[in-house]
């Protein structure tokens, strides 16, 4: 047989076994291909069948002792030359058309004698028909020397003509049995394949768990393919711990079948050739939002074989069922994650509400936003213009709990100073340095300027050991927290200031006398001891009299200063009442207070213009007396010495007497 006529057999195989529906109604299975035909006015698939039962009937059948001088060929049913026994592909006389021409039209065996080269020739060709109703599905053609056409050749080749109509319909019944066998198995395959999808659409939709989906459809493709590699590729959005599931690349080559399937939401493989000897699948896993992930499926198949259809359809839809259960599920995760958020970001806007003390507010949106994030460490910088930094108001790393930060340098430095947020994913790779993500080996980072009342008063950081960790909705929701903890801090800030204020003397800068009461009061609690020096500007009706009150009040602001200068830190300074002043000076006695106040007496008298003075009283206390919890009875003392000073010619300090 030649290649031609083989590849001519194998597509008649092929066509009619897609054929797939068979019409019981013919008895003869030619009948029905021929039926079928007709119709079509064309043969294709029957002409390689016809050609080859015809070689394979010329080879164990006509290859007979006294028939080596004749010459077979075939003609299909239309007349058209099918190919001889040499194998040609073109009759090799013109004749043969004639005679297959009239024998069609005639169905009838047609005889045509010629002399060629001295020799007389027979030329005849012989209907071939079924075997039900007889029509004409080929034709056969013999040449042989007409002297034994005469002597009987003739009856011999009708006799051998009946012999190819067997081969032809054992032929032709094989493949129409093995097309039967082939659509059963085809069949039970389908169905399995459709019990297998059932069960696994009914086990994945079981679940509304994320992780509990993956697992399913991993084992389930698993099973089907069990000398496969199976990959799963995800989005950074999801986290697994399953070994299968792996982050998704954030490069893909060119030829990459994972890439080419995630960008296009379909299926795409690469067949095996000389280099490459695997299979490999891509299949997207998505839905109706988007595409999660890919499937990396990997066979080892013989080269340059592709796998079935049947198979890649089955892949597709378990990857777009698993793609649909994945998104409701994580819909329904995102849907209580939310409420979630909700939950917390109402519970630390509570807490944030129930302090107006600016470190009460600090600490609570600390722990909220650790609570929230989950997060291994969270830190507060918050600008302070007395230290001239960035201070650490909270941050679970001792190291760096009220450090100071120059603006500008380091992760929250560059976030305060450019107002702009930032997310890390891998710190190790990121080319960044930041001692918070040093000092704690954090490889996740999220961090978000905090602004306080439209300007840039600090930021926040949260970090995690783990790389990847953060979601871009983690990111967004840190923006929203974020204002609401600097609406908090905006509002614990104002009530500083006005407590501040409320407590501040406005002409002097000095505390009011009722914060130093206060002060007075909760230092005895736990004080050994301290003394309250009375200060009073001598002869300041006169002052105000000659200068004028403008003056007056200018004096009254030098002799503060000079109060406020010669205390230390902790000592409290206060306008007690017109022109007299107070001074607390805890963990002092009456004589130690005595130097500070001669001090003060003396810098008034030196530095004030115009010149005035001052007389002091002064009276102190210890836990060893009765009334020591009492800051009247010290203000009563001290004011008694003051009187007493006055009357002795002012510009004096007297220590009161003790009780």
């Amino acid at each position: 047989m030649s290649e031609k006529d083989a590849k001519g057999w194998e597509d008649s195989h092929e066509q009619i076994r897609d054929a797939r529906v068979l019409d019981r109604s013919f008895k003869d299975p030619v009948e029905w291909i021929g039926r079928m035909d007709i119709n079509q006015h064309d043969f294709p698939y029957a002409s390689g069948l016809i050609a080859g039962s015809f070689h394979e009937w010329y080879k164990k059948e006509a290859a007979l002792s006294f028939t080596e001088s004749w010459k077979w060929c075939v003609f299909d049913y239309a007349g058209k030359w099918l190919t001889d026994s040499g194998g040609a592909s073109e009759p090799d006389s013109p004749l043969w058309e004639q005679i297959a021409a009239v024998s069609l039209q005639t169905a009838r065996d047609c005889t045509l004698q010629i002399e060629e080269n001295g020799v007389e020739t027979a030329y005849f060709a012989m209907p071939v028909g079924t075997r039900s109703n007889g029509e004409i599905f080929a034709l056969l053609g013999c040449a042989m020397p007409a002297e034994q056409f005469a002597k009987g050749g003739r009856n011999a080749a009708e006799a051998m003509a009946k012999h190819f109509s067997t081969c032809f319909y054992r032929q032709f019944e094989y493949i129409f049995v093995t097309d039967l066998v082939s659509v059963h198995i085809h069949e039970e395959r389908e169905s399995s394949r459709r019990s297998l999808l059932f069960q696994i659409v009914q086990r994945m939709y079981d679940s509304i768990d994320v992780d509990d989906v993956l697992t399913e459809v991993i084992a389930s493709i698993s099973a089907m393919y069990p000398g496969a590699e199976l990959t799963l590729y995800m989005s950074q959005d999801h986290r697994s711990a399953h070994p299968q599931v792996k982050p998704l690349p954030l490069r893909w080559n060119k030829d990459d079948v994972c890439g080419k399937a995630f960008k296009s939401g379909r299926v795409a493989q690469r067949t095996p050739n000389e280099d490459h000897q695997l299979l490999e699948i891509g299949l997207p896993l998505g839905g109706k939002q988007g595409v999660y992930g890919v499937f990396h499926l990997v066979i080892r198949v013989p080269a340059h074989q592709a796998m079935d259809n049947m198979d890649m359809s089955f892949l597709s839809m378990v990857a777009s069922t698993a793609g649909t259960a994945f998104e409701n599920a994580k819909l329904y995760e995102r849907s209580n994650q939310l409420i979630r958020e909700l939950r917390m970001s109402n519970g630390l806007t509570e807490r944030l509400n129930q302090s107006l003390q600016l470190g009460e507010t600090f600490e609570a949106a600390f722990e909220g936003l650790l609570e929230i994030f989950e997060a291994d460490y969270c830190c507060i910088l918050h600008y302070s213009e007395d230290k001239g930094g960035l201070e650490a108001v909270q941050c679970n790393h001792p190291s760096l709990r009220n450090k100071i930060i120059e603006a500008g340098r380091g992760i929250g430095g560059q976030v305060y100073s450019l107002g702009e947020q930032v997310i890390l994913t891998e710190y190790d790779g990121s080319g960044t340095r930041s001692k918070l993500m040093d000092f704690t080996e954090s490889q996740s980072l999220i961090a978000t300027p905090l602004s306080v009342g439209g300007e840039v008063r600090g930021a926040i950081m949260l970090t995690h050991r783990r790389p990847h960790y953060f979601s871009y909705d983690n990111f967004r929701l840190l923006q929203a927290l974020a204002g609401q903890v600097g609406l908090a801090v905006g509002n614990a800030l104002l009530h500083a200031e006005v407590h501040r204020l409320a407590n501040k003397d406005s002409l002097t800068g000095l505390h009011a006398r009722h914060y130093l009461d206060q002060s007075i009061k909760e230092m005895q609690t736990c004080d050994f001891c301290g003394t309250l020096i009375v200060v009073d500007i001598d002869h300041f009706k006169s002052v105000n009299d000659t200068y004028g009150h403008q003056k007056g009040d200018q004096i009254l602001k030098q002799v503060s200063n000079i109060l406020r200068a010669s205390i230390r830190q902790g000592d409290l300074a206060a306008r007690w009442g017109g022109e007299e002043l107070a001074l607390y000076l805890p963990q002092l006695n009456a004589e130690q207070a005595y130097i500070v106040a001669e001090r003060i007496r003396q810098r008034v008298q030196e530095e004030t213009s115009p010149t005035v003075t001052v007389s002091c009283g002064i009276a102190d206390w210890n836990w060893t007396d009765n009334d020591r919890l009492s800051s009247d009875s010290l203000f009563y003392r001290a004011d008694m010495a003051l009187y007493e000073a006055k009357n002795n010619g002012r510009n004096k300090v007297v220590i009161g007497p003790k009780i």
